[in-house]
């Protein structure tokens, strides 16, 4: 006899008790399907955008080239004008990397006021998670850029790839000691999450001694002081772009401490309108000003994707949607292995433009659509070779008793 045979025969209380926890499962599997599909959708944005930006010669001079026309390369051309705000991607990264490290330990606040977070368990997998594939990443970086070094002229974007700028790197201080190592400039990103995770048992210490909301409004305020100081001068540090991170904790507590996260159409529109609005708002600034605007853009990117995060912690049925679609179900394969891509991908498209134009961009949109499955097929090997052994062993790291780690993000 099937499984649900046997629960439509059973008795009318363990029936509906057993239909309140697929109902339940069914709410997870959907919000997972969601954050991973969100997490494919950044890595594959931004990793677009950087093939974009060193393969073609840009919008601008692409259309005083060729003008207009209904010629599938041209049409093409114009038809990527999105991925200019590409970078976009690095604040969904920061607001997914909040929500899932902080909403483990929120859920186990909500049930026990006293849960204190066990932070070398915490420290101890997050560096079993991230360092593992940051080094086997440098590594690929060296070769990949040893290679693009010796087919002249050398594009402007690789940067020192001697021993020292491999050590601040690996040491998640790019951004602050120096520029990320060779030509992985997106590392820069990476040293701002490992520094999150390194202030994290700060936030969870205060967050259970003030409450989440002072400590957001104290975060808000270190964040507009920290932006005003040091990006100016060109040092990016984690206290700079900390709300982002800090917005998606805060929805993961909204997860553990309401009792009814369902919204009324009307606060859906709401909040999902609130979300396009924001994301036009970070649009027009980004093109205000590339150095200001920049900054300014990926805080209210970031507050717009909260936006839109939010939406999706209602009821099975406003959740199941996350999961419907072929696209969804591709974005999300994606994000399985987003870590992976985000972490090489700029090497091998400057590798790739040094090997077949020697570095010199193309008029022609296609070599773009040509590199990407490039990134993306050697960006899922490097998953299963470096990142799955990286995951069991963040896995392994046991628990000490009478405490729960934080789930893991990946």
């Amino acid at each position: 006899m099937s499984d649900s045979a046997f629960r439509v025969s059973g008795p009318p209380a363990a029936a509906s008790a057993t239909n309140r926890i697929d109902a339940s499962q069914a709410v997870s599997a959907a919000k997972e399907t969601f954050i991973d599909a969100m997490r494919g959708v950044a890595a594959v944005l931004v990793a677009y955008f950087h093939c974009r930006q060193v393969t073609w010669i840009g919008l601008h001079q692409f259309h005083e080239t060729v003008g207009f026309s209904l010629h599938p390369g041209v049409l093409l051309g114009y038809l990527t004008l999105p991925i200019a705000w590409g970078s976009a991607g690095v604040s969904i990264f920061f607001v997914i990397s909040g929500y899932c490290i902080h909403r483990g330990p929120a859920a186990r606040l909500s049930v026990d006021p006293s849960y204190r977070l066990d932070t070398p368990i915490f420290w101890a997998r997050r560096f079993a998670r991230i360092y593992p594939v940051l080094f086997a990443a440098l590594l690929v970086t060296l070769a990949l850029d040893s290679i693009s070094l010796s087919l002249p002229p050398v594009n402007h974007k690789i940067l020192d790839i001697g021993p020292k700028a491999f050590l601040i790197s690996l040491f998640s201080m790019q951004g602050v000691l120096a520029h990320p190592y060779g030509s992985n400039g997106a590392l820069w990103t990476l040293a701002i999450e490992v520094q999150f995770y390194v202030a994290y048992p700060l936030l969870f210490a205060a967050r259970r001694r003030f409450g989440m909301l002072p400590v957001m409004a104290a975060i808000a305020a270190i964040n507009v002081v920290s932006g005003y100081l040091l990006e100016p001068v060109w040092i990016y540090f984690f206290t700079s772009y900390w709300l982002s991170w800090t917005l998606g904790a805060y929805v993961a507590e909204i997860q553990a401490t309401s009792s009814d996260l369902s919204l009324t159409a009307r606060q859906t529109a709401l909040w999902r309108g609130s979300a396009l609005l924001l994301a036009l708002l970070g649009c027009a600034a980004f093109n205000y000003s590339f150095y200001i605007g920049q900054y300014i853009a990926f805080q209210l990117w970031a507050i717009g994707f909260a936006c839109l995060l939010r939406t999706m912690l209602g009821s099975a049925k406003q959740t199941a949607r996350a999961r419907d679609g072929i696209v969804t179900r591709i974005f999300a394969g994606c994000g399985n292995f987003s870590y992976s891509l985000y972490v090489i991908h700029l090497p091998i498209f400057i590798c790739l433009q040094a090997i077949f134009f020697r570095s010199a961009l193309q008029v022609s949109i296609w070599p773009t659509f040509a590199f990407m499955p490039v990134a993306l097929v050697a960006a899922y090997l490097f998953y299963r070779c470096i990142e799955q052994p990286a995951m069991r062993w963040s896995a392994s790291i046991k628990r000490h008793k009478g405490n729960v780690a934080p789930r893991a993000a990946a």
